[in-house]
């Protein structure tokens, strides 16, 4: 099996989630006294949003180049950002990296692709949401994708900076999420919604939503384990 390096701190609750559902699905997979050998690099999320909000994307690249540096000297042979908002430098992350990346956006669009979703919606930061990094693959796969009104987006990216990146989770938070999401179901006729920050599944956690939702992080980590299998 090959050593997984995870970019992580963006942000540092879903990082948490990576590291225990990756150790207990191949734990699950390979026997009871197996846990894998992974590296975790733990960089700063709200300075990936700084450089986003300049649009310091070159700066961005270093920065998280660093990381990825630091895990390949690790030895490790596989390496996955535990964020969708750094995704926007993904491709030049990996034409300089020396090992490979596996893509959150592009493991997203293939599970999309398997349930024949014609129509999507998109919850992330307002990067994630306004940039065409996350939208590019599945447009290109015959897709339309839908974000929320530009209301609703400040909301969700100010809730995520300021709450779930901080592991606060709020009812009335919850509350308004939902209501987004069925509001983009009723009126934007999705057929499912894309938890496009690996955050949000905190706060959908215990309740019910009235379409499918892709938990970018769900499928991200069934992607890794294929990857380190392989």
């Amino acid at each position: 099996m090959k050593k997984l390096g995870l970019i992580g701190g963006i942000g540092p609750e879903s990082t948490l989630l990576y590291y225990k559902k990756l150790v207990y699905l191949l734990q699950k997979e390979v026997g009871p006294t197996f846990f894998p050998h992974l590296a975790i690099e733990s960089l700063n999320v709200f300075d990936v949003l700084a450089f986003c909000e300049k649009k310091d994307f070159d700066g961005l690249i270093s920065y998280l180049m660093r990381g990825i540096n630091s895990l390949i000297a690790g030895g490790s042979e596989v390496i996955a950002l535990t964020g969708n908002t750094p995704h926007i430098v993904f491709d030049q992350l990996q034409a300089k990296s020396s090992v490979p990346l596996v893509s959150i956006v592009e493991a997203t669009k293939d599970a999309a692709q398997r349930q024949d979703y014609a129509k999507i919606g998109l919850l992330g930061t307002k990067f994630t949401m306004q940039a065409e990094f996350f939208k590019k693959p599945f447009l290109d796969a015959g897709m339309d994708v839908i974000t929320p009104h530009d209301d609703e987006q400040l909301f969700i990216a100010e809730k995520i900076s300021k709450e779930l990146e901080h592991g606060i989770i709020s009812a009335e938070t919850q509350k308004r999420m939902l209501q987004i999401v069925q509001r983009m179901r009723d009126e934007d006729k999705i057929e499912a919604i894309v938890l496009g920050c690996t955050e949000l599944p905190l706060i959908f956690k215990d309740t019910i939503l009235s379409i499918p939702a892709l938990d970018t992080l769900e499928i991200h980590i069934q992607e890794l384990v294929k990857a380190i299998n392989h």
